[in-house]
């Protein structure tokens, strides 16, 4: 079996380190592994691969895989590779959500914090040299307490499930939404479906988006759904940027339709410098930095090597995604 290790971003954490073929190749010595150092060769290589380690896959590269059966992504998004050739065959797709949420959740969580605690103003403050608690108590930022507050999860993903648990731990009353409510609460006090999404923002103190993008998510937050929270509200997006019209955010901020937002994704990445979105006060923009770890690609290779485990031996993969049902 030839295994296709094919990963490349300009940033270098996403890319993979080169131990992970060759620990890969001691581990299972009787299969091929070819690991790219980019994606050039990507489509000669692939055409007698059976198995892609990878993210990124173009319908005719996919049409020259003649015999790819399994498609492992290292991130938690796979929207970039739901192209319809794909989604109608019978290549499997897993991701690696379960590596990337409960380090997203933490950052999530301490996106919550920074927000009631006004610290991107006392950030400014201290490169003001200025001893802002005045200021800081009479700003829009004003500092509130975290325990008892109400927390909104929107996606019970990996994501979600892990922000439902640290928030309960923190004393926080959480309610979720979710696109079958009947697969479970995952602790939350309360579970809406999709239509009932206008529930949870009219109560919710904190509203994170922790949704997959498909065709039913994109721009799900937009002029409508930020008219439906609390004036007093913030909004916390750690998923996918073409989740929200970022267009909708800014009038929601300037207008003061919500009272705070913090962001670590967008709709074009790197943000440009020339967004209003970095001149706002009142939103906190982290650079797509909630998945980082120095434990990333140890949690990676665990993963990889128990489902390459299960699938030499025809068991059920980890992290399996429904793309019929989905995409």
């Amino acid at each position: 079996m030839k295994v296709l290790l094919a990963i490349h971003h300009r940033f270098e954490l996403w890319n993979a380190p080169d131990w992970l073929g060759p620990r890969l190749k001691r581990d299972f010595p009787e299969h091929e592994f070819v690991q790219l150092k980019d994606l050039h060769g990507l489509i000669d290589e692939i055409v007698d691969a059976e198995v892609l380690i990878g993210w990124q896959l173009r319908p005719e590269q996919f049409k020259a895989a003649r015999r790819l059966c399994w498609i492992h992504a290292t991130t938690a998004a796979v929207h970039q590779l739901m192209f319809p050739e794909l989604v109608a065959s019978n290549v499997q797709v897993t991701n690696s959500s379960a590596i990337h949420g409960p380090v997203v959740a933490e950052h999530a969580i301490a996106l919550v914090f920074a927000l009631a605690k006004g610290l991107p103003f006392a950030c400014m403050y201290q490169a003001q040299s200025h001893w802002g608690q005045q200021d800081l108590w009479r700003s829009d930022l004003r500092p509130r307490e975290v325990q008892g507050a109400t927390l909104g999860v929107i996606g019970l993903g990996a994501i979600g499930r892990e922000c439902v648990g640290l928030a309960k731990a923190l004393g926080m009353r959480v309610l979720a939404s979710r696109e079958h409510p009947d697969k479970g609460s995952e602790g939350a006090e309360r579970v809406f479906g999709p239509a009932q999404l206008e529930q949870l923002l009219a109560e919710a103190e904190y509203v994170l988006l922790a949704a997959p993008l498909t065709s039913r998510t994109r721009a799900v937050f937009n002029d409508e759904a930020f008219s439906k929270m609390r004036r007093d509200a913030y909004f916390i997006n750690v998923s996918r940027g073409d989740l929200v019209d970022e267009l909708a955010l800014e009038r929601a901020l300037l207008s003061k339709t919500i009272r705070a937002a913090a962001l670590d994704v967008f709709q074009t990445e790197p943000l440009p410098a020339g967004s209003p979105l970095w001149g706002l006060e009142n939103l906190l923009i982290t650079p797509h930095s909630a998945a980082l770890t120095e434990r990333l690609w140890d949690r990676h290779y665990i993963r990889v090597t128990e489902n390459l485990r299960r699938y030499l031996t025809g068991k059920p993969l980890l992290g399996e995604v429904p793309k019929q049902k989905v995409y």
